[in-house]
């Protein structure tokens, strides 16, 4: 029999990583470093929490079956009060150290920084209060502590995102250098644009990765909702029959593969995600023909 992988866990705090012995979900002070602690992580890239771990990596014994268990709908509406984005690139999974039971919370970066738009200030004793971040700070990983950033952290996102843009068009160049010379570039003028008009000729958007591809230019006509309008026309359009929220719209995308298709999703380099009118009709579509449809996509996300 093949030997069963065994799963390597860091030793210690770094900027990437963050070890929490013991959270109280009830706590207010609890959940301001929780959110202090994302932000700044995906702020420098991301990486992962990890929950029931002592500050040396050994597991504290402490049950994480509250974060486990955890609607990640609550975390995103948690650092949206905090900052007014809506980040749910995360995931969170049940793992064993040692024997032990943990929870890790993995975060993927964002293409601009989450600033805080209101103070994270919570009672510490009776008259006693204490604040993990002020309203206008941005904060980052410095080491293994969230610190409010300067210009030359600024500086750093700035150049990590330009590295990213970098590398994406080093590979297409790449792509085209390296193609076999039965290949051809298209080239499309700036005027194509989408019509109605019966004399224009037609191109047809697919999901075949092997077919030639040809980018819709105006995001802004061919997928005009941000992901709140989205679900506010989805829950107008129900009419009270149904009503989703932000995490159910992330389970239908991640399960579903939304991201990946283009006549339903675009996001630009330094921008957030735009969805299709295609989209809100294929959503309503799939719960006409499934009044589980959103329901199900939550239980195979959480599987997942």
């Amino acid at each position: 029999m093949p030997k069963k992988h065994k799963e390597e866990f860091p030793k210690r705090e770094s900027r990437a990583v963050e070890f929490k012995e013991s959270i109280d979900l009830s706590q207010a002070g609890d959940w301001c470093e929780i959110v202090k602690d994302i932000v700044a992580m995906a702020n420098s890239g991301g990486g992962a929490i990890y929950f029931g771990l002592k500050n040396d990596g050994s597991p504290s014994g402490w049950d994480p079956a509250q974060v486990l268990s955890l609607d990640a709908a609550v975390i995103i509406d948690k650092i949206s009060k905090y900052t007014g984005e809506q980040y749910g690139d995360f995931e969170i999974r049940e793992q064993k150290v040692k024997g032990k039971r943990i929870a890790a919370m993995t975060l993927n970066g964002v293409s601009a920084p989450m600033v805080f738009s209101q103070p994270g200030t919570y009672e510490v004793s009776p008259g006693k209060q204490k604040t993990a971040f002020g309203r206008g700070t941005v904060y980052v990983r410095h080491g293994s502590k969230s610190e409010s950033a300067g210009s030359k952290d600024l500086r750093a996102f700035v150049e990590r995102e330009v590295e990213k843009i970098r590398r994406s068009w080093l590979g297409n160049i790449r792509k085209v250098v390296n193609a076999p010379s039965s290949y051809q570039v298209s080239m499309l003028p700036p005027g194509v644009r989408e019509t109605g008009d019966a004399g224009a000729t037609a191109i047809r958007i697919v999901d075949d990765p092997k077919a030639p591809g040809y980018r819709r230019i105006d995001p802004d006509n061919t997928h005009p909702h941000r992901q709140k309008e989205v679900i506010e026309e989805v829950n107008g359009r129900l009419g009270g029959k149904k009503e989703i929220n932000t995490f159910d719209l992330l389970c239908v995308k991640r399960v579903h593969s939304i991201e990946k298709q283009g006549a339903f999703f675009y996001k630009s380099r330094f921008g957030g995600p735009q969805h299709s009118v295609a989209f809100i009709e294929w959503l309503l579509d799939q719960y006409r023909r499934d009044a589980q449809f959103f329901e199900k996509a939550r239980e195979a996300y959480r599987k997942r």
